[in-house]
């Protein structure tokens, strides 16, 4: 990953008596990733958001897994929300939405994005069972509210079908990650303009 940031990449630390985080992204990656997060179904499903989303993602944790994972994965959420936030900057000439539809097997899922300033999520998931392997899937939900309120974006992830708990959550990340792709991809036809009639996002 570039040592160097640019207004698409961003480096936030985020420290706390229960986590201590970093995050580095470059939102014109090819998906390179690294993860030492100590939850590590939650680095496969980031994995899945950095490959297709071809974004290059650092995430370092400590938290108090000794507790359970709750803050660790609920506080990675909100700092990537952040690092996000400060790598897209004033989302000048950006798509702004995105969207995807993803299968995996018998599971299939839908995730739209709209990065517009707004944070709002709607989660409609349903999973199957309520552990995968030691994971709590109830964490999924905490991780996408955080990520959402900090990010400033306006997410709705839909679970369409599925029976295979893993299957499920694979699908939304890959999906989250497609749709985020296209959502900060630059738009030729914007020629640097903020996608809103309000001028600002």
């Amino acid at each position: 990953m570039a040592s160097e940031i640019s207004s698409r990449q961003a480096r936030i630390e985020r420290n706390t008596l229960e986590t201590q985080i970093r995050i580095e992204i470059d939102l014109d990656g090819s998906g390179c990733s690294r993860f030492q997060t100590g939850v590590p179904f939650l680095d496969h499903m980031l994995d899945q958001v950095a490959r297709h989303g071809l974004i290059d993602l650092d995430i370092q944790a400590v938290g108090d897994l000794h507790i359970d994972a709750h803050h660790t994965v609920e506080d990675i959420g909100i700092t990537l929300g952040q690092a996000l936030a400060k790598a897209l900057g004033d989302k000048r000439g950006i798509r702004r939405y995105g969207h995807a539809y993803v299968p995996l097997d018998e599971a299939l899922s839908r995730v739209v994005i709209d990065l517009s300033g707004r944070p709002g999520l709607v989660y409609e998931v349903d999973f199957s069972r309520a552990m995968i392997g030691a994971f709590d899937v109830d964490l999924f939900g905490e991780f996408f509210h955080g990520l959402v309120n900090h990010a400033g974006m306006t997410l709705h992830v839909d679970n369409l079908r599925g029976t295979n708990a893993h299957h499920q959550a694979e699908t939304i990340f890959k999906a989250f990650g497609r749709a985020l792709r296209m959502a900060v991809e630059p738009d030729p036809r914007m020629a640097g303009m903020t996608p809103s009639t309000k001028g600002a996002l």
